[in-house]
């Protein structure tokens, strides 16, 4: 399934990509109700959103601009590396932001869009129960990552 799985979203990212369609995509590739997909601008030195799906309009404000380091996209913009919780609705790692329950989010993941160590921005993408991402899933996420950043300096 995870060649298949990266495969489909690759082919979906031919040519001039809808980023709306390639993140709802991946949230049906990965049985997940929720996704963000996060752009790095360094001149604001923030994470801006570029799409979504599932976020409560009440927290967009939260997440349309997301400084390096704060919340679960944050972190891994920081470390360049995916982050993961199984339930964010009963985290105590601090990681997640306290307004970030009211997602309804169990299980999540967010991981580095990065060109050769460069930051390029985001992929989140959550469940709405609890749920542990596995090496499998993470390793496919990190694949599709790469292969946003490939559109994004293309």
């Amino acid at each position: 399934m995870s060649a298949t799985r990266v495969k489909t979203i690759t082919a979906a990212m031919r040519g001039n990509p809808d980023w709306q369609a390639v993140l709802d995509l991946i949230l049906k590739e990965f049985n997940c109700q929720t996704g963000t997909l996060h752009k790095w601008h360094d001149l604001h030195a923030m994470l801006e959103l570029i799409c979504h799906r599932g976020i409560p309009r009440e927290l967009m404000d939260k997440i349309e601009r997301i400084p390096m380091g704060k919340g679960i996209a944050g972190a891994a913009a920081e470390r360049m590396e995916p982050v993961s919780m199984c339930n964010l609705q009963t985290d105590t790692s601090g990681v997640a932001r306290p307004k970030a329950k009211k997602t309804s989010v169990g299980g999540n993941i967010a991981v580095p869009i990065d060109m050769g160590g460069l930051l390029m921005g985001t992929l989140g993408i959550g469940k709405l129960e609890p749920y542990e991402f596995t090496a499998e899933e993470t390793k496919d996420l990190l694949q599709i990552a790469s292969q946003i950043a490939d559109h994004w300096v293309g």
